[in-house]
């Protein structure tokens, strides 16, 4: 925890203010009489006319070493010490010249004014220097807090930085008291213990609660009767007989409360810090309780920051929520029509019974169910993997197999939609077996090939190849189409995104977007990687790899 250094350097409380009134007492008192006496016996006066200057010293240096207080003190004591001790008839307060009177008169006057003069130069001497702790003080709580992105963190710092910079004004222990989400005041931070470890009762909890609706100070003292049980122990109204007692300090947004201060203070500090009302956030303050609500306010400040920052996150959660929602059911509902309508309408041409159809145009009719039929079950599985994949629920099932027989398996299964395309494989006949969940891998390849098909020319080839090295096969599918813009590469596996300006085939259906953000999570399920690229001639391709791990009975060679 960074530490933070002590500003307010004055005393507040009225036994030290009383105390120290006596002491500068004393001092001007004694001094005056030491050059009253010196004076007397030396026999200064009246051979030197003007030596009641000496006391001026006197009362410059006091009004610059202790204030305007002593200096008076000193001013008042010298004119009565020299009237008495020095000017005939000395040992009483009678003087026998008018000349003598003027002459005090104007000394008394002089003195004061003198020392106002070096009173008011200390002051703003010792304001200076204040202000310049409390710009430290401030820039190194700025400078703490910033650096965290916590908003407990944040707190504690508030509290540590409360407590050694107020600690001359009465506060012992600082903690932070934020409400829940059923608005139950609960400790955030606090400067001298764990929290963990720090426990509020009920009675307590009620009155902060009770400062959190009236937005207002509340001083008591705790009751800690050790025979009670904790929960039990009673707040009681502060008294001066206590030692220590608490202040509740709300925490305002404007018209409203958001948390509390909770200050153990010091007996005696009942005027630090002062209520600051609602109407009039700045009147009947002293600088030092301005000081003290500035680090309230920044405590406030991050507060509200942190409720604004998780407002954004649900409004732009609830935002993509809704999009991807859109986005979902426009997606799915075109690509559920589609072969939907397809297949009712082949459907109901081999229901016309007033139609003989020949048995090559039923076949027909009964192939393009068949293929419509497919579609919507890659259409539903992609759904439904996409489901598991954001739900953590996707594992990846993996038994040894060739890659090389998977990737025939899925031509072979595609024929309906790759049609009359070419199709080239170059495998090596030396390519390992590789782990693999098949019916994962079936549908990654499924959907690039898919994918191939729907963005480019009827008459286009395609190419899969597939290579190995000690620790992963990669395999790819080439093709001859427009390829991607070069920034959408990056998030063409993102799910419901299409590259924008894509040219799809005339015959073809746009795709859910759903396809390829599959492809990336079942890939990643194998511990794999998948990416896209533009071919230097044109077209693009799509590669992904499979790690050769061990698995259990079978060692890669």
């Amino acid at each position: 925890m960074k530490k933070f250094h002590q500003v307010l350097f004055l005393g507040v409380t009225e036994e030290h203010r009383g105390r120290r009134y006596i002491v500068d007492a004393c001092i001007a008192l004694l001094l005056t009489l030491v050059v009253t006496g010196l004076i007397y016996i030396a026999g200064l006066y009246p051979s030197i006319p003007n030596i009641s200057f000496l006391y001026l010293l006197i009362v410059l240096g006091l009004a610059t070493v202790r204030g305007l207080y002593a200096a008076v003190i000193a001013s008042l004591s010298a004119f009565f010490a020299f009237d008495f001790f020095l000017v005939p008839p000395v040992f009483t307060f009678s003087i026998s010249k008018y000349e003598e009177w003027l002459a005090l008169f104007i000394f008394l006057v002089t003195a004061i004014i003198t020392g106002e003069l070096a009173s008011a130069l200390r002051q703003r001497a010792e304001q200076a220097t204040q202000r310049e702790k409390e710009t430290r003080a401030l820039y190194e709580l700025v400078n703490a807090t910033t650096n965290e992105d916590n908003l407990d963190r944040q707190l504690d710092i508030v509290a540590h930085a409360i407590v050694n910079n107020f600690a001359t004004a009465g506060v012992v222990d600082c903690a932070i008291l934020l409400p829940d989400a059923h608005g139950k005041p609960t400790l955030q931070s606090d400067a001298q213990q764990d929290v963990g470890h720090m426990q509020l009762s009920a009675d307590e909890i009620r009155t902060a609660e009770s400062v959190m609706l009236e937005g207002r100070i509340f001083d008591f003292y705790i009751d800690t009767d050790r025979q009670l049980p904790f929960r039990f122990r009673r707040v009681l109204q502060a008294t001066p007989s206590k030692h220590n007692y608490v202040r509740l300090v709300p925490m305002h947004q404007g018209q409203k409360v958001v948390g509390v201060a909770r200050l153990l203070m010091a007996d005696g500090s009942r005027r630090f810090p002062m209520e600051r009302t609602l109407i009039d956030e700045k009147k009947d303050l002293n600088h030092q309780n301005a000081f003290f609500w500035t680090f309230i306010d920044q405590a406030t400040a991050m507060i509200e920051r942190a409720r604004l920052h998780r407002e954004a996150l649900q409004i732009e959660l609830l935002r993509r929520t809704d999009a991807l929602r859109s986005a979902l059911l426009s997606s799915v509902s075109h690509d559920l029509r589609t072969p939907l309508s397809s297949i009712k309408a082949a459907a109901s041409s081999l229901l016309q019974e007033d139609i003989e159809w020949d048995e090559e145009t039923k076949k027909s009719f009964a192939l393009a169910i068949e293929k419509e039929a497919d579609r919507l079950n890659r259409l539903v599985g992609n759904i439904l993997d996409m489901s598991r994949i954001e739900g953590g629920a996707l594992k990846a099932e993996k038994e040894w197999y060739p890659i090389d027989e998977l990737i025939h398996d899925v031509i072979g299964h595609m024929q309906g939609v790759l049609q009359d395309r070419v199709v080239s494989v170059q495998i090596p006949d030396d390519l390992p077996p590789v782990p693999l969940d098949y019916l994962q891998i079936d549908q990654v390849i499924t959907n690039l090939l898919e994918n191939a098909v729907r963005y480019t020319p009827p008459d286009s080839p395609l190419e899969v190849s597939a290579e190995s090295n000690d620790h992963e096969i990669k395999v790819s599918i080439a093709d001859h189409g427009p390829g991607i813009p070069p920034y959408d590469l990056e998030r063409i596996f993102d799910k419901f995104y299409r590259v924008s300006g894509a040219r799809r085939r005339a015959t073809s259906i746009m795709g859910t977007g759903l396809g390829l953000a599959v492809c990336r999570g079942l890939i990643e399920a194998h511990g794999g990687r998948i990416w896209a690229e533009n071919r230097p001639g044109g077209g693009a391709i799509f590669q992904f790899t499979l790690p050769l791990e061990h698995i259990e009975g079978h060692i890669h060679e």
